[in-house]
Order: structure tokens, then sequence, then C-alpha cells
């Protein structure tokens, strides 16, 4: 397709990816599911497991394979301004004495689901169509315990700041925790890359792009992000224009060495100074780019996800098998590191609810993998289930142990109250 052609069909396929998001969103609220959760519901509905096989005549004229890469840019300006907004959220509501927990939950997050993944993955070898032709059993292992590790920082950020609980220990917790998860998990799945191709440059680029990165910002970027902000005469333009050209340019960074714009973006977020003008402009990137762009890269994963490929018991039984061990490895393995750390028992089971979700950073470690010719359509509809899963029982989960403090405390029993508590406290 030319460029003149591309242009209406990106245009019918926004209407109804937005329309269809909107109509889910309104379906998922009645059953108490976040606005985030619907539209990653909805992103699936629009694949080939369900409008692709309905009406495929109607799914080919609305989403040519020409129009995916389109979805896929169109999804990464959604996602750096999501990223953005958590980071700069994630600063006011950081207390102190985060860092050590953050660091060991996070560790226990990531260490237990991994080992879990890699040991399910050696036991199907043999029983379940998961393998890739020409893939070694170790480097398919391997994906699928960093793909189990992964916490959906995004989506973590965002359950977080719809619940209203960005203030609290718990919250602000697994959003530490959180963070450093998926730095590490980024790390490891570059790592993942390089033996699968052999070469040692994905990992080696990654680590050492990250500390440049990060230097950079600390040297550089924090003061020109406060020059931006807090020059007097500088229009409401100008700043705007000009912050977007430094988280560009962030998440271009990250993105070059294979540790993904997402990571930019939140660090961008971070570096932003406290000031009123830095709050009209983080809230006017994150606006209409979340509502409009989100939704795309969703679809776009969703027109990668076929779930026929259930119809093989096995990879069904793998399946349920990868969303058992990923829920119980994360959420049991943080709420263990957190008790251990000395967080109140209310507290370690939060932040191992929370940390369990993995929606929308699996499916980007996912979407990489089957670019990358490491992950067939088995493994990735096995996967595609456990970010589901563990994304659509996050706030039910979060809900139950609401009421049953509740009832508790209405009873008189003693209740752990400490997750109420904000996180500076």
């Amino acid at each position: 397709m030319t460029p003149t052609e591309l242009a209406p069909a990106f245009f019918l396929a926004a209407v109804v990816i937005l329309l269809t998001c909107r109509l889910v969103v309104l379906v998922m609220g009645r059953f108490g599911q976040p606005p985030v959760v619907g539209e990653m519901i909805a992103g699936v509905v629009l694949g080939p497991s369900l409008f692709g096989l309905v009406a495929p005549g109607a799914s080919d004229a609305v989403f040519p394979p020409e129009l995916k890469p389109v979805l896929y840019v169109a999804g990464q300006i959604g996602l750096v301004a999501l990223m953005f907004h958590a980071g700069y959220e994630f600063r006011a509501h950081a207390g102190r004495g985060l860092a050590g927990t953050a660091v060991t939950v996070s560790a226990a997050g990531v260490l237990v689901p991994l080992l879990l993944g890699v040991g399910l993955t050696f036991a199907s070898d043999g029983h379940v169509p998961i393998f890739v032709d020409g893939v070694s059993v170790w480097v398919t292992a391997a994906f699928v315990g960093v793909a189990l590790a992964i916490t959906a920082f995004p989506m973590l950020a965002r359950i977080i700041t719809e619940q209203g609980i960005s203030g609290t220990r718990h919250g602000s917790l697994s959003l530490a925790s959180g963070a450093t998860d998926d730095a590490a998990a980024w790390l490891m799945l570059a790592g993942v890359l390089s033996v699968a191709s052999e070469e040692t440059g994905p990992i080696v680029k990654a680590l050492g792009g990250s500390l440049l990165f990060v230097a950079v910002l600390l040297l550089v970027g924090r003061r020109l992000l406060a020059w931006i902000l807090t020059r007097p005469g500088l229009s409401e333009e100008s700043r705007l224009l000009f912050t977007v050209a430094v988280l560009f340019c962030g998440a271009w960074f990250t993105d070059t060495i294979q540790l993904y714009a997402v990571f930019g973006a939140f660090s961008i977020g971070l570096a932003m100074p406290r000031h009123e003008a830095s709050e009209r402009v983080v809230r006017t990137i994150q606006g209409a780019t979340q509502v409009i762009f989100v939704p795309m890269f969703f679809t776009y994963s969703g027109l990668n996800t076929r779930f026929d490929v259930f119809a093989d018991p096995a990879v069904m039984a793998f399946g349920a098998g990868c969303v058992v061990l990923a829920s119980v490895g994360k959420l049991g393995g943080c709420w263990a590191a957190a008790k251990l750390c000395g967080e109140p028992g209310a507290v370690a089971v939060r932040v191992g609810a929370l940390m369990n979700a993995r929606g929308l950073m699996q499916l980007i470690a996912l979407n990489i993998g089957l670019s990358a010719g490491i992950v067939g359509d088995e493994l990735f509809a096995a996967l595609v289930l456990v970010a589901l899963v563990t994304t659509v029982m996050t706030v039910p989960v979060l809900n139950w142990l609401d009421r049953r403090d509740a009832r508790s405390r209405a009873a008189g029993e003693p209740a752990d109250t400490a997750a109420a508590v904000p996180a500076g406290s």
C-alpha cells in the first residue's frame, strides 16, 4: 500500500479500535475492572481469535497487513506518554525507606517465577508443541522464565492511579518494586536475545547504554528540564515542545539500546522538576495521547494472537500451567519477600497482588520474541493467556482483600490497616 492508501486505512482502523475499546471498557467496568483491562481485552477481541474468526473479510479490510507497523508506531506514542506520567507521579509518592524493601521484593518477584517458568518449559519438552525449529530448548525456557518474571509496570501504575492507592504504602512499594523488576527483566531478555542470536552485542549494548543514559540524565537532563520548565518568559507551547523533544530523545535512545522506549520515558518523568508548569505539561502530554494511542498497541498485539491453538489439549495445559506458576511465583514470592523485610501482612499481600499483573510489558516482550523468531503461535497464545488472567485478577483480589479486612474490623477482630498508611508515614 502507498502512503496515500495507508492514511485512510489508518483512520478507519483508528475509529474501529477506539469505539471497540470504549465499548469493552464500559462492559468490563460493570465487573469492577479498570479501563486498562478493558483496552487489553479489546485488543484480543479485534484480533484473529474473534473478529478475524467471525468476519475474516471485514478484518482483512480494516486491518490490512501493511497497517500493522503503523499501529505499532502509534501505540509507542501512547506507551511513552503513559510511562512519562508514571515516572512523574512515582516521584511524588515514593516515600523514604522504600529502596531496600523494593529491591528485595523485586528480586524475589523475578527469581521465583523465572525458575518456575524454566522448569515448566523443560518438563514440556517433547510433550507440547511450543518450540520453534532451530531454537534451543534453553533459549525457549529462558524466554518463558523471563516472560513470567515480568511485571506490567505501565499497567501497574495505571491500576494504582485508577484505584486511588498511589499514596499508600503498598501502592508506592509496588511502583518501586515494579520499576526495578522490569528493568532487571528487560536486561535478562536482552541476554536471551544475545544467546539466541549467538552474539554478545545486545546485552553489552543494553548494559553499557543504560549506564550512559543514566549518567547523561543525571548530569545534563535534569538541568535541561528544569531550565525548560522554570525559565521566565517561555511560552506554554515552547515548554511543551521542548519537553516532548527531550522525552522522545530518551525513548529513542533506550529503544536503540534494546531496553525499550518505555524505560526512557519513565526515567524522563522521574527527572522532571516538581513545579506548576511541570504539572500542566505532564497533563497535556498524558491526556489525549494515552486515550487515543495506547489502545492501538493492544490491538497490534491482539492481531498477533491466535487462541485457536488451544484446540490442542497439550497447549491448553501448558498455558494453564503458566498461569498457575506465574501467579504462585510472583504473588507468593513478593509477599514472602515483603514479609521478610518487616512489612505488615496487609501491605505484603497487596504488593504481591499488584506485582502479579503482567499485561502490557509481557505483550511487549512477546512481540519482541515473535519478531526475533524464537516464539511461535502456540507459545505466544499461552503467554498472552498469562497476561490476560494475571491482569484481570488484580483488581478483584485487591477488592476481596479490602472486604475481608472490613469484615474483620466490623467483627471487632484485630485488622492490619497499615496498607492504607501513606508511603511517607
